[in-house]
């Protein structure tokens, strides 16, 4: 699957996967790093791309055993519990949650 994903990202995505040029991105190798990326600053247009590049189960998976800490408070809630449905999933947020600057 190597260098696949230039041709299956929309161009728009360059802006969410900014560590490197998208055609350099590997479907595989950069899967958590994708994932997290769109979940955490894509639109609902740029998950629905997501699902269609990884099953829903890869996309649980990823979020669950490899967790970045990249989301604010409600996304990390929003993607949980409505986009993965993982509501009765114990996860803990500072984990996935970015550390509040400026709020003491």
């Amino acid at each position: 699957m190597k260098h696949e994903a230039c041709s299956r990202f929309p161009r728009h995505f360059q802006g969410l996967l900014w560590s490197k040029p998208i055609e350099k991105l590997d479907l595989t190798k950069d899967k958590v790093y994708i994932i997290h990326q769109i979940l955490a600053f894509g639109s609902f247009e740029d998950i629905k791309v997501l699902f269609r590049l990884y099953s829903k189960k890869e996309i649980r998976t990823v979020f669950t055993h490899y967790p970045k800490q990249i989301y604010k408070a409600a996304m990390f809630s929003f993607v949980k519990n409505f986009i993965l449905g993982l509501k009765d999933t114990i996860l803990n947020s500072q984990r996935y949650v970015q550390a509040s600057v400026g709020n003491n």
